[in-house]
């Protein structure tokens, strides 16, 4: 009996744990099916905020949209159109009806001709605007202009005759009907070529900087005609879209003047190469000014003063300078200008010889004071006085010259600094120029000639 009790106890205790257990897992069971739950209701409240916040982001941004477009819709430009549009429907609506009882009133087969007139206005208007949008020639759109102001005054001039012929009215308002159906049956065309003369006007996006490019062009080809006229030959000589304008210009600027300095002319040269001359004298007087004159006594009679004859490196001066300034500026050297010879200045009257005896003393001489400086010569120095130099040859010429631009590079090699080089005139230090370069070039041959 006792091993029979105490099964039965074991027993007991046994399915007392299996329902504390089974008890356990139920309420797991119930506590995670309450916080799915609880899960679930917070995602769907969660979602439901987010449903309402991006219906009221939505309903917001279609009321921006709507405020955009009607914004838009009523902006100056809209309204100009729209309006343009509304009020040429209205014109044809108002003409079209008397063209057609005036044609039929005639004969019921006359009912296309309003169509055809009142049509071929409005074609050719919207041809005008076809034209602008395709840029064609000027001459086309009047062409089409003159179209338009037919039709529409031979549609205006019967308008105008059926409102003279109504009946019922009095003659004012007959007249008034009449100017009122012309003027309505004009105002349609004229008010849509105004307004696509405005789009065309406005349809003008180009930037400032390329409305100041095409007035520069329209001065440039103003002011320098043949050039622009010889960089246009030179544009459409070459082959498509090989040449552009600015360089044919460059070319063209190049052969008319001389020179590849824009704005450069060989008259402005000359004036250069003159400014330059005259500022080294200025410098020059500046430097080492002459000494002022004194008056000895009043018995000495002022003579005409014998003016030096012009030796060739006097003469060459203004040519020295030109040659100066072109080799500073790298370009070619103008012709030389023959100066006219100035004419020969007139005798001076002859001094009075008084016949009375002068009763003043006579003056005495004046003693130069001794000074350390050496005495320069004043005036031309005679013949006598220079020292003789011998006469070169143009071979001995070549010779130095050669020997002195040795190391010389073709840019240094100018008229200017072989004449400084070998002490020469600026005529032969050009031929020399020529003939050193010559040389370089047939020594570097055809192959570096060529590049």
């Amino acid at each position: 009996m006792s091993v029979y009790a105490e099964e039965r106890r074991a027993d007991r205790a046994a399915d007392a744990e299996q329902r504390r257990i089974d008890a356990a897992a139920a309420e797991a069971r119930r506590v995670e099916r309450e916080k799915a739950a609880d899960e679930r209701s917070a995602r769907l409240a969660e979602q439901r905020r987010g449903d309402r916040v991006r219906a009221r982001e939505e309903r917001a941004r279609l009321r921006a949209e709507r405020r955009v477009a009607r914004g838009e819709a009523l902006t100056a430009g809209n309204v100009y159109r729209k309006g343009t549009l509304a009020l040429v429907t209205a014109s044809a609506l108002g003409s079209l009806p008397a063209q057609v009882l005036h044609f039929v009133g005639i004969s019921p087969m006359l009912l296309p001709l309003p169509l055809a007139i009142e049509g071929a206005a409005w074609v050719m208007a919207a041809g005008v605007a076809y034209a602008d949008e395709r840029h064609l020639p000027g001459w086309v759109r009047w062409f089409l202009r003159l179209l338009v102001l037919a039709a529409a005054g031979f549609a205006a001039s019967i308008n105008y005759t059926y409102g003279l012929h109504l009946p019922g009215l009095s003659d004012a308002d007959r007249q008034a009907a009449g100017i009122g159906l012309a003027a309505v049956t004009l105002l349609g065309p004229v008010l849509f070529e105004i307004r696509q003369w405005v789009t065309t006007l406005s349809a003008d996006t180009n930037s400032p900087e390329e409305r100041a490019r095409r007035r520069h062009d329209r001065l440039r080809r103003r002011q320098h005609r043949g050039i622009a006229w010889l960089a246009d030959r030179f544009v459409s000589a070459a082959p498509f879209g090989q040449l552009d304008f600015e360089t044919a210009f460059a070319h063209a600027w190049e052969i008319e003047t001389g020179t590849d300095t824009p704005g450069m002319t060989p008259r402005l040269h000359e004036r250069a190469a003159r400014s330059a001359a005259a500022l080294t004298h200025a410098q020059r007087a500046v430097v080492d000014p002459a000494p002022p004159r004194r008056r000895i006594g009043t018995l000495f009679r002022r003579r005409p003063v014998a003016l030096p004859t012009p030796t060739s490196n006097q003469d060459e001066t203004s040519e020295t300078y030109v040659n100066r300034s072109t080799a500073d500026l790298g370009v070619s050297a103008p012709a030389p200008i023959t100066p006219t010879p100035a004419p020969a200045p007139a005798a001076l009257p002859a001094a009075p010889v008084s016949l009375v005896k002068s009763t003043d003393r006579a003056p005495v001489g004046a003693v130069a004071a001794e000074s350390t400086r050496p005495r320069r010569a004043t005036g031309r120095v005679p013949e006598s006085a220079r020292s003789t130099r011998p006469n070169r040859t143009a071979d001995q010429l070549l010779t130095e010259a050669r020997k002195a631009t040795k190391k010389w590079s073709d840019r240094e090699l100018t008229a200017e600094g072989i004449r400084r080089a070998v002490h020469t005139s600026p005529a032969k230090a050009r031929a020399l120029r020529d003939t050193l370069r010559t040389e370089r070039q047939q020594a570097a041959g055809p192959g570096e000639a060529a590049a």
